[in-house]
């Protein structure tokens, strides 16, 4: 099942159960908090932007692996909603800049209230011993991710 020698059936088992259980988690909350109803690449747009600041559409496209004219497809949808913007390039004047708007910010606060909001009360229904053992389970989670 594993190309890891030696890796004992039930770790197996329960790296599946794992991978399967946060792709699950993942999904659930993109589900649950998605204001505007906007699509995955629009979200990961808008949240590049959000943490980078301004970007060309080639520097999108690189970071979010994919196509710069897919990128400017996904730019050209949420530049129509008002939730970024262009600008001139301060250096290139051949490019252009794309950044947040403050509706593309409040979409991004809307959206991250609601992720809160939802995993809170999923939270709130787990026993007390669960919620602790889930506390403690998060500096693991933290480790695997930058392992």
């Amino acid at each position: 099942m594993s190309d890891t020698p030696d890796a004992p059936p039930e770790l197996e088992t329960a790296v599946t159960e794992f991978r399967l259980a946060v792709g699950q988690l993942v999904r659930r909350l993109r589900t649950e908090a998605n204001p505007g109803d906007l699509t995955l690449s629009q979200n990961a747009t808008l949240a590049r932007l959000e943490k980078a600041g301004g970007a060309t559409t080639a520097e999108l496209a690189r970071a979010e692996s994919v196509k710069p004219q897919s990128m400017a497809a996904i730019l050209t949808g949420l530049e129509r909603d008002g939730l970024v913007e262009r600008r001139p390039h301060p250096t290139d004047g051949r490019q252009v800049l794309f950044s947040l708007t403050g509706d593309g910010a409040e979409a991004r606060r809307k959206r991250n209230i609601a992720r809160n909001d939802w995993l809170l009360a999923a939270m709130a229904r787990l026993d007390p011993g669960e919620q602790q053992t889930f506390i403690s389970a998060i500096a693991l989670i933290k480790r695997l991710g930058e392992a």
